[in-house]
């Protein structure tokens, strides 16, 4: 590994009155850091949706093939989360994050560029690679520097970060369009924005907090989790194998919530993946029209994830399937009258509904995977879930959609997401109780 991924190493601490002050300091800084910069990667990550259209009406790709190209992003991306987040378990997030986000951006650059099926779907291969850089670390940051109580509270509002990202896209990409005179801008401008947001993390963000002089989050808040962890491997450094064998493969309730996110994930982006192209052939929309419909998902979102996870916390002490269960019935109903309204409005209120509540899901999953394991496994955890969303639910959003459209029309995509809603549920059952069991097989 380069020496400069490294994780940092602890110094000395500071004397106990400094103590305060400076977790408050630091807390805020780091914060906002994976905030930004988490948010920077959607940037370049759904940029290729607002350029769909033009995709399509300048070389006459089919649905299909645009979900082909789109699906390369998902794949790769689902298993370097998987990769990455275990190598991340392992690396300072101050460096990993931006280092990944400078190549994600090199790689959006590069698809700006390409005009073929088979280069783009190289291109997008890389970009999902290399966003897979992006989550891992940030979780890792999370799980150092707030402690279980607090943790889906501050999670919810990070969580925000990638709808911020997104909802940013429709206004980012047209930028990009009219600077560079062309929709290739849509690939050029964000990428360039995301390089400079990658510098800003590099100078702000930290490790953990013994690497600032400041004691472990759990000792300062007095708040260890209800897990049952061995007290050794609290702050130890585990190896890869020790991760993936003693506190994640074996963990049957770390498996029921990646298979979950097989289906929420085919969910989020069956909706979000298609909402530009789906607007404007069946729904009479301009491409204006439906960036707005687009950021909307987004923009309700924010609201939405943070009163859910606030209310897994305090209303049902930290058990997360509950609000998830209950998230993904309002999403069936929001799907429903998405699919079946033909007002401009009904549709905006639905599909704002609908990303209002399925990011819920989302992030509830991102929670839970913390939750359990130990901090220094946390990376490795949120990266099965997500290998389980992107390689099953994203791929399938993009490609498997793309084909049902092209073969049996819109109606059966929407067949499928809402039979995705009911499968999540099923799987997401066994959780119900857990933050009040302690897990034989952790």
């Amino acid at each position: 590994m380069l020496d400069f991924l490294r994780p940092a190493t602890p110094i000395e601490r500071m004397s106990d009155d400094k103590i305060p002050s400076n977790y408050k300091k630091y807390r805020l800084q780091v914060f906002v850091s994976i905030f930004i910069g988490y948010a920077a990667y959607y940037f370049i990550r759904k940029n290729f949706n607002m350029a769909a259209p033009y995709l399509i009406e300048t070389y006459g790709y089919s649905k299909a093939q645009i979900g082909f190209v789109g699906s390369a992003l998902g794949f790769a991306y689902g298993i370097s989360k998987f990769v990455m987040g275990n190598v991340s378990d392992r690396c300072n997030p101050r460096y990993f994050l931006s280092v990944g986000l400078i190549l994600a951006a090199i790689a959006n650059i590069m698809l700006g560029f390409a005009s073929s099926v088979p280069l783009l779907f190289v291109m997008m291969l890389l970009n999902g690679w290399f966003q897979g850089m992006g989550w891992p670390p940030c979780g890792r940051t999370l799980a150092h520097w707030f402690s279980p109580k607090e943790r889906g509270t501050w999670m919810a509002v990070w969580n925000v970060a990638h709808n911020v990202g997104a909802a940013m896209v429709p206004t980012i990409a047209l930028a990009g369009y009219t600077l560079f005179a062309t929709w290739r801008g849509m690939f050029y401008f964000p990428a360039l924005i995301s390089i400079g947001i990658a510098l800003f993390v590099i100078v702000f963000l930290r490790d953990t907090p013994q690497s600032v002089g400041l004691p472990p989050i759990e000792e300062y808040r007095n708040d260890y989790p209800e897990i049952q962890i061995d007290p050794k491997d609290m702050e130890r450094e585990l190896s890869g194998r020790e991760i993936l064998l003693n506190y994640v493969l074996n963990n049957k309730y770390i498996w029921y919530i990646a298979i979950a996110n097989i289906f929420v994930y085919l969910v989020r982006y069956g909706l979000l993946d298609w909402i530009p192209v789906y607007l404007k052939e069946v729904k009479g929309f301009n491409i204006k029209e439906a960036g707005v419909t687009f950021a909307l998902y987004e923009w309700a979102a924010i609201p939405g994830t943070i009163v859910v996870g606030w209310l897994s916390d305090k209303v049902f002490h930290g058990r997360r399937a509950p609000m998830a269960i209950i998230c993904m019935i309002g999403v069936m109903v929001a799907v429903f009258l998405y699919w079946k309204s033909e007002n401009m409005s009904a549709i905006n209120i639905a599909i704002a509904f609908a990303g209002a509540l399925i990011y819920g899901p989302v992030m509830l999953i991102g929670v839970a995977a913390l939750d359990y394991v130990p901090k220094k496994a946390a990376g490795t955890a949120a990266g099965l879930t997500g290998l389980f969303g992107y390689v099953g639910g994203s791929v399938a959003a993009s490609f498997i959609i793309g084909i049902i459209v092209d073969k049996f029309s819109w109606n059966g995509a929407f067949f499928l997401i809402i039979a995705s809603c009911l499968l999540t549920i099923i799987f997401l059952i066994p959780t119900w109780n857990l933050s009040k069991q302690k897990p034989a097989s952790v």
